[in-house]
């Protein structure tokens, strides 16, 4: 299974995640930063397996994000 992997330390809070992706993402109330709903944290960097079918969904917000702090493994 594929997964997302976010450095959410680096995360400038532009919120086009959520907004690309609403079902996956939020926005903080507390920090103004991406959270990736469901994930895992493992030193600081979340992690949430994916089906493969929304991968290539996963990859337009890799693209969009201006912090380069969403990748997939």
């Amino acid at each position: 299974m594929p997964k997302v992997i976010f450095y959410r330390n680096n995360c400038i809070g532009c919120s086009i995640c959520q907004e690309m992706q609403p079902a996956i993402w939020r926005m903080s109330k507390k920090d103004g930063k991406a959270v990736l709903l469901n994930s895992i944290e493992k030193k600081k960097i979340h992690q949430l397996e994916i089906h493969p079918s929304l991968a290539e969904a996963i990859k337009e917000v890799i693209n969009a994000c201006p912090a380069r702090v969403i990748k997939i493994g």
